[in-house]
C-alpha cells in the first residue's frame, strides 16, 4: 500500500473540507466531508446526505467510496481517505462506513480524521474493523 506523503494528505483534507460545504444535513447540522485517494492518484470527494427516513442517510465516507466505484474503483484498491467534521475533536467513521471501507480498501489502507481543532486521528482500515467480513478469500489483499 505504501506511505501516503504528507502533501497528499493535505490535499485530501482540503478536498474533504470543500466537500463538507455540499453536505445535506437538515436534521443534524453536521456537515461532513470526505476525500478518497484512488490508485492512480485521483481524489474523489463525498459529503453526507441525510434523509427524513434516517436509515436512508448516507455518510460522507460511503458517498466518496460509492462515487469512486462509479469512477472505476475495484475492491481492495482505495489507498486512503480523509474525513473532515466541523467539530473540536476528530470523529471516527461509523460501523457502516467501516464495513464498506473494508471492502474497497486493503486492510492497510489509511483513514485520517480531521476537525476544526488541532487533533488528527489516523488508523488503518484493519485498526477500525479487525477481522472484517468481506467477499475476499483468505490470503487476498
Amino acid at each position: 500500500m505504501g506511505r501516503i506523503d504528507e502533501s497528499v494528505w493535505e490535499d485530501l483534507v482540503a478536498e474533504a473540507r470543500v466537500a463538507s460545504k455540499n453536505a445535506y444535513c437538515p436534521e443534524s447540522g453536521l456537515a461532513v466531508g470526505a476525500a478518497l485517494l484512488m490508485p492512480d492518484g485521483r481524489m474523489v470527494p463525498g459529503s453526507n446526505v441525510e434523509n427524513a427516513s434516517f436509515g436512508l442517510t448516507n455518510c460522507a465516507e460511503r458517498t466518496a467510496v460509492f462515487s469512486a466505484v462509479t469512477g472505476g474503483l475495484k475492491p481492495g484498491e482505495a489507498r486512503a481517505i480523509a474525513v473532515y467534521t466541523p467539530t473540536l475533536e476528530p470523529v471516527s467513521p461509523c460501523g457502516a462506513c467501516r464495513q464498506v471501507m473494508s471492502e474497497f480498501f486493503s486492510p492497510r489502507g489509511r483513514v485520517r480524521a480531521v476537525c476544526d481543532g488541532p487533533e488528527i486521528k489516523e488508523w488503518t482500515v484493519s485498526d477500525l474493523l479487525p477481522d472484517a467480513f468481506t467477499f475476499r478469500k483468505a490470503g487476498d489483499g
